[in-house]
């Protein structure tokens, strides 16, 4: 008799998670020989994209390949392409070109979320980001390189396009980063330019407090309620018409969940994302999980929705590798809820800034939350130990983890 098959789109927070979860369910009711887990990837590793801001960027893409052998998951280094929904297929194209079409009895999407990019002139050509691990290492290289270019005021600038965590986060890092370079004397600038009326809006006045006090100590300017309307070699031009020398763009201006969303049935929000049911499965799509940054789920029951970030993808990467094993293993499906709701915003050499509920209420911040921030960062993010003991004890559908 044939295996049946979860097959889990993505090696990520969620996808890792998901793997985890679902051999856990199967080994509680002791079917290994009646399915089997298939994880489709690149590569069997876990970027570690909430650093990929920081100026040393080692240690970002550490291997999973140990984990997925301890647990018998199979993994396929590759792409789903196609996803055939009513056939229960997957239509995946290897490394090498290559492509195979697999059936599955569940699938778990967890392909997360790629940067918005809209059509700005000079974007493609001009700007760096840190969305992967590539772009992040592209942009080191950028700015190490300034080094050798004749002192301007555009070689000593960074605009950072987008205030919010990712661009805050990499907007505070960055004047001590180009000094590095360019030498402790170096006269640097770095600006933020966000559309919103304050830098940090979106995450509340307390937030915004702080955020101001930070980015006036650490000497960055703002621009708030402008666009980048067009990027240069050597210059960005906002929608004020204001016009910056700057040989450096970093685009942060926002996500969007990964294409493969548009071939799942079903309702999507606005930022691509399926419209999963308290299971974490796409309503419309039988068999058909969603997780991570690709669903839309409520954390609680009094409105609130989990958010683009790997705080989430943990919590919803569990509970959806255990409920597509449930179906098939005949366990109790575990709603997803998440109702507790912290941040924690590094803010460069100023500190860092931690803050509880969805009204964003200050916990913490300088020096002390940046201890939290290098924990979460450096220690609770990263894959656990390839002990099977070890992942189970965390990979229960109800553990969270939050500072």
């Amino acid at each position: 008799m044939s295996k049946k098959c979860i097959l889990i789109a993505g090696s990520g927070f969620a996808g890792l998670w998901a793997a985890i979860s679902a051999a856990r369910a199967i080994e509680l009711t002791d079917k290994q020989d009646e399915v089997e887990i298939v994880m489709v990837s690149p590569s069997p590793t876990l970027a570690i994209r909430p650093r990929l801001y920081e100026a040393v960027i080692e240690n970002m893409n550490p291997s999973i390949a140990e984990i997925l052998d301890t647990l018998d998951v199979r993994h396929i280094a590759g792409v789903v392409r196609d996803i055939d929904a009513d056939g229960k297929t997957a239509v995946i194209i290897h490394n090498d070109g290559t492509s195979e079409t697999v059936g599955y009895d569940r699938f778990v999407l967890a392909t997360g979320s790629k940067l918005f990019a809209p059509s700005i002139p000079g974007l493609d050509e001009y700007s760096f980001n840190v969305d992967t691990l590539p772009a992040a290492e592209k942009l080191e290289a950028h700015l190490q390189s300034l080094v050798d270019e004749p002192p301007s005021e555009a070689r000593n600038t960074v605009v950072i396009a987008g205030g919010g965590f990712t661009g805050i986060e990499g907007a505070t890092e960055m004047p001590e980063r180009l000094r590095s370079i360019l030498g402790r004397d170096a006269s640097v600038r770095v600006l933020i330019v966000d559309p919103a009326e304050q830098i940090g809006k979106e995450m509340g006045d307390q937030v915004v407090e702080v955020v101001e006090q930070a980015l006036d100590e650490l000497g960055i300017e703002s621009r708030s309620g402008v666009l980048v309307s067009a990027i240069e070699k050597d210059s960005v031009t906002l929608s004020s018409g204001e016009e910056i020398p700057a040989r450096t763009v970093v685009w942060s201006a926002g996500m969007r969940a990964h294409e493969l969303t548009a071939q799942v049935p079903g309702e999507k929000d606005e930022l691509g994302r399926v419209v999963g049911d308290e299971f974490l499965r796409a309503p419309a799509a039988r068999g058909i999980f969603v997780t991570g940054d690709t669903v839309k789920a409520a954390t609680d029951d009094v409105g609130n929705y989990a958010v683009m970030s790997c705080q989430h993808s943990l919590s919803l990467g569990r509970v959806a590798g255990h409920n597509a094993a449930a179906e098939l293993v005949g366990l109790e499906l575990h709603p997803y809820s998440q109702p507790k709701y912290v941040t924690c915003l590094d803010l460069g050499p100023w500190g860092a800034l931690l803050t509880e509920g969805w009204d964003r209420q200050v916990q913490m911040k300088g020096a002390d939350a940046k201890k939290v921030k290098e924990e979460i960062n450096r220690v609770w993010i990263y894959p656990p130990e390839a002990d099977k003991n070890t992942m189970f004890a965390v990979a229960n559908p109800d553990h969270v983890i939050v500072p």
